[in-house]
């Protein structure tokens, strides 16, 4: 098997099309006993403690290991099927495992600890040793301090967690896919576009069924929730998703994450109290921009103070619209999309449908290359013949402004079936120089936007092009990387709350005019969006801004107080943490069966435990590093500043984690971020 093995072939791409699920348990147990013969020779009495040694070491056997895995955690999230479950689950336990015993290895952190009191340290190059900094930090949070029985316990804690969060985003697919609604009669669809109806009627026709086939995923729940006439069928959708593997809901009890969530918050703050941290929040933040929890709550509630009385008087008047001209006394849940919108329409004469034909995806993937080419000099060209999980993925070969390739990447864009909802950007290869041959960077870039239809392309919402714009600018943060060392390169090792600087810094250009006319023409006459058509979408930009904002803030507050006030005796008390939340926060109050928590992937099945914060935290950034762009606009006119652009990728993008993320900042703008920027990105200033 193992000769034969593509998962450990050093070919520079995976080969997707022959990965097999037999083909991951023999890869991953000879690479873990490769890895862990290496590591007994690297600590061995007399081996020497240089850093090529005991820190290229180390990166070599972690890329290694990281080819096999990446295609295979991918395909987990994009063709998931039983089979591959089947042999992902007990992998990922395997490597989880490993990963704790390594970050517990006492004789490697003593080798790693003697680079750091070397006389000769202060003398390595920035990024050397800021990853001996890191791994010293990643020991200690592995729990190397530990002795028994803390250490087998904190493993046992590692390994369990792993295998609860993926049972936990297994559940909430599965109960993605389980509901579905089969209509005959297209008057039940009355008010969704025509475009949101070709998109039921094609998943109908994938299941061999006439009509149109309501379903959880994405495009179809925000076709319906934002434009559906009928409101029974609104509040169908509504309730089958917002119960997503929980005990309420169609499939109550069938996919329930209830117990999952308590185990992973009992486990979360055993995990937390056994490194000496009284909770999982400090424990967050030991890897984090925010110096701590009373930090992080005040600026949680500073924005709460800011924009609660705005999204009050936002829900006012959406109530009283509503009951003047939707014929709506009560404006429930899955009736604000809709109520929202019709809304807009009347007070900005914008409706969505109206700037989908100008944002045609072949034209917005083609301006968004585009705008990269003028801010950092840089082309994608799509390059055939190259093995992936889907037709519909495209690969790029990413070139420099003197026409070498440095990187490439994967763009996978529609939803479908086994494809887990959302949009994110993971890694496929990081850039590494071992000095023996250079691994270029490949980035993962994933959407789930509703497919073309009846010979047309996709039309993308704007919202869908921000979120385009929002991967890629993650993307970006890890192809541009000028650090070889994959641990502290791209997007690994920096905070996590300033992460999202990169993403959200790229959504701004979608707002502007001049990066706009890049791609915005209509995808049958070719004319641009019209200067009226823009002048509306800007002028409601900030529509409902407050009713967004504390939205995000129930969700960061929930999360963070969750993981800050846990209390063993009385468990995660999950739904009443919420109400205590909403009673701070929220305007609108959601049915007593609604489940959200069941289906926050980000905080139980993904890297923002106590950090979903990190978002807010990190707009603030990027709105005050793109306010840079905007001055070079006043004096010349583009925000596509070429000059600004190229410090920003200098100071920013290629940097990773081989400073800290403020110095990062306070290099490219010149002084520490300006906390009003955020408010004034939302026009709440």
């Amino acid at each position: 098997m193992n000769a034969h093995n593509p998962l450990l072939s050093d070919d520079t791409l995976p080969a997707f099309s022959q990965i097999r699920a037999e083909h991951i348990a023999p890869a991953i147990d000879q690479l873990l006993a490769d890895y862990r013969d290496a590591i007994d020779a690297l600590v061995a009495p007399g081996a020497p403690r240089d850093f090529a040694t005991v820190m290229l070491t180390q990166e070599r056997l972690e890329q290694r290991l990281a080819r096999a895995w990446a295609p295979v955690s991918h395909l987990h999230s994009v063709a998931d099927s039983e089979v591959l479950r089947a042999a992902y689950g007990p992998a990922e336990e395997q490597l989880t495992e490993h990963a704790i015993e390594l970050g517990q290895n006492r004789e490697l952190y003593a080798a790693v600890q003697a680079l750091a009191d070397a006389p000769d340290f202060a003398a390595l190059p920035r990024p050397e040793r800021a990853l001996v900094e890191h791994a010293l930090r990643d020991f200690r949070l592995s729990g190397v301090a530990l002795d028994e029985p803390a250490r087998s316990r904190f493993r046992e804690i590692g390994v369990e967690l792993s295998k609860l969060s993926t049972e936990f985003s297994n559940a909430v697919l599965d109960a993605s896919e389980a509901w579905h609604e089969h209509v005959t009669d297209e008057r039940d669809l009355a008010g969704i576009p025509a475009s949101g109806r070709a998109v039921l009627r094609q998943y109908a026709e994938d299941q061999q069924l006439d009509g149109y086939l309501v379903t959880l995923k994405q495009p179809s729940v925000q076709a319906v929730l934002t434009y559906a006439d009928n409101r029974d069928l609104r509040e169908r959708v509504y309730w089958a998703y917002q119960t997503r593997a929980s005990d309420q809901g169609p499939d109550a009890g069938k996919f329930d994450n209830s117990a999952r969530i308590e185990k992973i918050m009992a486990l979360r703050h055993e995990a937390a109290q056994l490194l000496g941290f009284a909770n999982a929040a400090e424990e967050s933040l030991a890897t984090k921009m925010a110096s701590s929890p009373t930090e992080v709550m005040e600026f949680l509630h500073d924005l709460a103070a800011r924009a609660k009385p705005v999204a009050q008087q936002e829900l006012a008047t959406l109530r009283e619209f509503a009951r003047a001209e939707l014929k709506l006394d009560n404006v429930e849940p899955w009736d604000v999309g809709y109520a929202s919108e019709k809304l807009r329409q009347r007070q900005y004469a914008l409706d969505e449908e109206q700037l989908k034909p100008y944002f045609p995806l072949p034209a917005v993937i083609e301006g968004l290359f585009g705008l990269t080419g003028r801010l950092y000099g840089i082309t994608l060209a799509a390059r055939e013949g190259v093995d992936v999980w889907h037709l519909d993925v495209r690969y790029y070969d990413v070139r420099d402004a003197d026409g070498r390739v440095f990187a490439g990447a994967y763009v996978d864009l529609y939803a479908r079936n086994g494809k887990r909802g959302g949009a994110w950007m993971d890694v496929c290869r990081a850039r590494f120089d071992d000095g023996e041959q250079l691994q270029l960077p490949v980035a993962f870039l994933t959407c789930n936007f509703a497919p073309p239809t009846e010979g047309r392309p996709a039309l993308l919402t704007h919202d869908d092009v921000l979120t385009l714009f929002h991967e890629f600018g993650h993307g970006l943060h890890h192809l541009l990387t000028g650090i070889a060392l994959p641990s502290i390169g791209g997007i690994e090792g920096v905070e996590w709350d300033a992460v999202e600087l990169p993403s959200q810094f790229m959504e701004n250009f979608g707002w502007n005019r001049a990066a706009l006319d890049l791609f915005a023409r209509h995808y049958e006459t070719g004319e641009p969006l019209p200067e009226a058509l823009f002048e509306r979408m800007l002028a409601a930009r900030h529509f409902h801004a407050g009713l967004f904002l504390v939205r995000q803030l129930e969700f960061a507050l929930f999360d963070f107080l969750l993981h800050l006030e846990y209390d063993p005796e009385r468990g995660a008390c999950t739904l009443a943490v919420l109400e205590e939340v909403r009673k701070q926060v929220a305007v609108l109050h959601p049915p007593a069966w609604q489940r959200f928590p069941h289906g926050f992937s980000h905080v139980f099945a993904g890297g923002y435990a106590a950090g979903y914060y990190s978002y807010l935290w990190a707009e603030l950034l990027s709105a005050d590093a793109f306010g840079a762009f905007e001055e070079q606009a006043g004096e010349h006119g583009s925000v596509m500043d070429r000059a600004t652009g190229e410090r920003f990728r200098r100071e920013v993008l290629a940097v990773g984690a081989s400073r800290p993320a403020l110095e990062s900042f306070i290099a490219f703008r010149g002084r520490k971020p300006d906390p009003e920027a955020l408010l004034r990105s939302h026009g709440l200033a």
